[in-house]
């Protein structure tokens, strides 16, 4: 019951065999041209092909961030590649003997989680994954959530500030530029510019013209005020939503991953304040869990596996 899972990033190409218990059995990467589609098909069909050699494989999932249709097959629109209404299965499974899923980077990482994961427990989770973006993932009873078209759960653009900072996706006041690595460091920033607190984002700026988010990463794990400032700042926004798709959802876990994440409690504790805050009859309404992803880099490439094998298995 192996199956391949391959994640398609703006920098490289991921790709794993996995067992039916979510363990990678070896794995391949390889660099990512963005500007050409064509070369992009050609290193999956080789990745899976390499990975599939001496093996019994029974499907493949292909991960990517963009739009992706319901059935699985289609992407409507990636922002990273030229694909626009991309045939992608119809091109693979014409050059693989195999059958192939498509599916949004965000839903392939957050299904991992669920069942291998920081949300094997439950039956229902959201996650959100802080990176430069934010992308989002939501399991219903047991199943992934892509909605009717299937560019469900981008969460990412979830409305928080009216009339509020402009977003990559043409709206305004999205959680993205609230929530997301790029938020923070606009807000560390902000801190530096400012002074007082702000003195160690500052100084680390300073140093080469530019804070990143390695210095932003560096200064929180120091227990520099200015950063801790910056990140309850950004886990307040991040607490905020989690209110409001709470009282839509009704989640027992909110899982977080990505590159934020990994500061942990020092993320999750002010999540869960700016949460408990905003949450809708609060007292008398559940409250959820918060914790933050174990999968990490991995997770892309073991749920699109997986996907695909639950895609097989249930025809």
């Amino acid at each position: 019951m192996h199956a391949i899972g391959i994640d398609i990033g703006g920098t490289k190409i991921a790709g794993a065999l996995v067992d039916e218990a979510g363990n990678i059995i070896r794995s391949d990467r390889t660099p990512t041209s963005a500007g050409d589609p064509a070369e992009i098909e050609d290193a999956v069909v080789a990745m899976i092909r390499n990975l599939s050699e001496g093996e019994d494989v029974i499907a493949a999932g292909v991960a990517a961030a963009g739009f992706i249709d319901a059935a699985q097959s289609t992407v409507y629109y990636a922002p990273n590649i030229n694909w626009r209404n991309e045939p992608l299965r119809k091109k693979l499974e014409a050059r693989l003997d195999l059958p192939i899923i498509i599916e949004n980077d965000a839903n392939a990482a957050g299904w991992a989680e669920f069942c291998f994961g920081a949300g094997r427990n439950y039956s229902d989770m959201v996650t959100l994954t802080i990176g430069t973006g934010v992308g989002g993932a939501i399991v219903s009873r047991n199943r992934l959530f892509v909605g009717g078209f299937g560019v469900g759960a981008e969460l990412g653009h979830l409305r928080l500030i009216p009339n509020g900072l402009p977003c990559g996706c043409g709206a305004h006041g999205c959680i993205e530029q609230y929530g997301s690595g790029r938020a923070l460091l606009r807000i560390s920033n902000e801190f530096a510019d400012a002074g007082g607190i702000g003195l160690g984002l500052a100084a680390a700026r300073a140093r080469t013209g530019t804070l990143t988010g390695v210095d932003v990463s560096a200064l929180i794990q120091a227990g520099d005020g200015g950063a801790l400032a910056a990140l309850r700042q950004l886990g307040g926004a991040l607490g905020q939503a989690c209110a409001s798709l709470a009282a839509v959802l009704d989640p027992q876990v909110f899982v977080f991953g990505g590159g934020v994440a990994v500061a942990g409690e020092l993320l999750l504790e002010p999540i869960r304040a700016a949460y408990l805050d905003n949450l809708p009859a609060r007292g008398y309404h559940p409250e959820a869990d918060f914790t933050t992803a174990q999968l990490v880099n991995d997770a892309g490439v073991v749920g699109a596996a997986d996907l695909a094998r639950k895609h097989v298995i249930e025809q």
